[in-house]
């Protein structure tokens, strides 16, 4: 039994907490620590099979354990691709061994990518996969589509097997006109210039058009731009099944960080103006935003270091999303209600989860700056080094076990 003594709750009331556990153990809040549900964070790539020189299942559970998270959804985007019943078996199989081999009981589910070549798959793996992934906007291998009729029959086989379709937003046709028209410029500001809004807007729309026709339960991931959320927002009135996620990186950063930062914050989508930005918590604070995922993205400092059309894109964050989060807390931004909302509750019940009991104390005075030596992820850096941030996890504890972490 784990017994939490004197523990606060949201609704500033203190008390003891008693928690299932095959070990005995006492943490003294002192009416201090904060008690939250653990975070669910729908939106991680933990690089396994295949690349994992950049993050590991070992690696990437402690790095989100250490930022408040139990439970996370992975990408399908590995070599090889998770897109079968044999490569979603198989990865299966490796994620177990690493997370076994450390005893870390993190909570895990897999996307299914979306293959045409293994469209069959999808039947078998619909009550097993968390959701069906697809990669509007080109990708590599059995991941790849093959222009508007390979995407149109993802949208179709999702609503046929009642699994939640997942994409990003990417125009293929306007990407790829607008990477040759940009190919010899170097700075990282084009990036917004090659993943205009134009792109995500145009997948958008074809979206929604899909989505009605085909009546699929559709996740627009890393929703970035204000034409977008209007958009959503207008398909939710219209009673569309449509959910909207947004990052940490959208939330906290725009375009303007590219002067100072440069590569290191090549993101996909790209990070954008102050308005796109306000436009994101505006969809927070009027129920349009239905999650925000960390869309941890791990590469080394090498591969961020490079010129602009060879650096990779994405950036670490998990162990930095809770923390941000509870600093626009104090800063008036979001309220502790709407994080937990957001980062457990509606994914909860968008997916069908289910209860568990795993949870999070947090210092919610604690103010500290985010240092890279300590980081638990492999790539260890982060696009929020040195920012000092108010409101940090102290204990995350999940399947009973207790985790202390500063």
């Amino acid at each position: 039994m784990i017994l939490i003594k004197n523990v606060k709750r949201l609704d500033g009331t203190i008390h003891d907490v008693k928690i299932e556990s095959e070990s005995e153990e006492v943490i003294e809040a002192g009416g201090k620590l904060l008690m939250l549900p653990a975070l669910i964070d729908p939106h991680v790539h933990f690089r396994v099979p295949g690349f994992d020189y950049k993050e590991d299942w070992i690696t990437g559970a402690e790095a989100a354990l250490q930022g408040g998270i139990t439970t996370v959804f992975d990408m399908p985007n590995n070599n090889p691709p998770c897109c079968s019943v044999e490569t979603y078996e198989q990865k299966k199989e490796m994620i177990d061994r690493e997370l076994k081999s450390k005893e870390i009981p993190l909570r895990y589910h897999l996307y299914l990518g979306f293959s045409p070549q293994h469209a069959g798959s999808i039947g078998k793996l619909k009550k097993k996969a968390v959701a069906l992934k697809a990669y509007l906007g080109g990708s590599f291998g059995d991941l790849a589509l093959n222009g508007d009729k390979d995407i149109e029959e993802a949208f179709r086989l999702a609503a046929q097997d009642n699994m939640i379709l997942a994409i990003h937003l990417e125009d293929h046709t306007l990407l790829e006109e607008n990477r040759k028209k940009y190919q010899a410029d170097e700075k990282p500001e084009i990036h917004g210039k090659i993943y205009s809004k134009e792109v995500s807007i145009k997948a958008l729309e074809r979206s929604l058009d899909l989505a009605e026709k085909y009546n699929t339960n559709v996740l627009f991931l890393q929703t970035s731009t204000k034409e977008e959320i209007d958009l959503i927002r207008k398909a939710k009135k219209a009673q569309l099944s449509v959910y909207c996620e947004v990052t940490p990186q959208h939330l906290f950063l725009t375009e303007k960080d590219y002067l100072k930062e440069g590569t290191r914050l090549k993101v996909v989508p790209p990070l954008r103006s102050q308005e796109d930005q306000d436009a994101l918590w505006e969809g927070i604070k009027d129920g349009t935003v239905d999650f925000i995922g960390s869309a941890h993205s791990p590469h080394t400092i090498e591969e961020k270091s490079r010129s602009y059309h060879e650096a990779s894109s994405g950036v670490p964050a998990l162990e930095t999303m809770l923390p941000l989060l509870l600093n626009a807390y104090h800063q008036k931004k979001i309220s502790l209600e709407k994080i937990v909302q957001l980062t457990h509750l509606n994914l909860e019940d968008i997916f069908s989860l289910g209860r568990n009991f795993d949870c999070v104390l947090v210092d919610l005075e604690l103010e500290q700056k985010v240092d890279e030596a300590s980081l638990k992820t492999k790539s260890k850096w982060s696009p929020y080094a040195n920012w000092t941030l108010k409101g940090w996890p102290v204990y995350t504890i999940v399947q009973g076990r207790v985790f202390r972490l500063r």
